[in-house]
């Protein structure tokens, strides 16, 4: 990664995070950041996914591959999408807070991928380094890096990503897709 987030950044993030989850799913309205007290980084548009988990299994991760606001109000927003809109899962509870760990992913820039086939696709992308996002046509999907972690083969992995995408499992195999890579800077409570 090109700008990497400082400790204290990251704790403030962390904190604009729970405090963006806890306020939500507790229907109270959310704190104004106010970006003249954080440092550049934090003002600088920034492109973020937030990961909540419960008792090590997923429970909501939602984000966006493009900067388009300053970093803090990103995570906050994303941290309330978490929670309140992943249709992968029910609304968080107020009960679940003190259970659900935040995982905060400042990602870089995607960068389109040129190749020549599915075995040169293979060869490209680097596991556990790279997020990858598939594009057909309107439809695309992303795994995050940390995905790596649970399916550590590349084939598997691209084609749970074409699930993921609505597509069928082999579609990466069979058909050019547009593929962009990317990395992160992951770290959590």
């Amino acid at each position: 990664m090109s700008q990497l987030i400082n400790q204290a950044d990251q704790k403030t993030l962390l904190k604009i995070a729970r405090n963006a989850l806890e306020n939500s799913v507790g229907g109270q309205v959310l704190s104004e950041i106010n970006l003249n007290e954080l440092s550049p980084a934090l003002q600088a548009n920034g492109a973020s996914f937030v990961t909540l988990t419960k008792n090590g299994e997923l429970r909501g991760c939602i984000g966006t591959l493009e900067a388009y606001q300053p970093l803090a109000e990103d995570v906050q927003e994303h941290a309330v999408a978490a929670a309140m809109q992943d249709p992968r899962f029910p609304i968080v509870q107020p009960q679940e807070c003190r259970m659900i760990d935040i995982e905060v992913s400042i990602l870089t820039p995607k960068v389109p991928l040129q190749y020549s086939g599915s075995q040169d696709l293979i060869d490209k992308i680097r596991p556990g380094i790279d997020g990858v996002v598939l594009q057909n046509g309107f439809r695309k999907a992303t795994f995050l890096p940390q995905v790596w972690e649970k399916l550590p083969d590349p084939e598997e992995f691209l084609s749970h990503l074409c699930m993921k995408m609505g597509a069928p499992s082999g579609l990466w195999r069979k058909k050019h897709l547009q593929v962009f890579l990317y990395q992160v800077q992951e770290f959590h409570e």
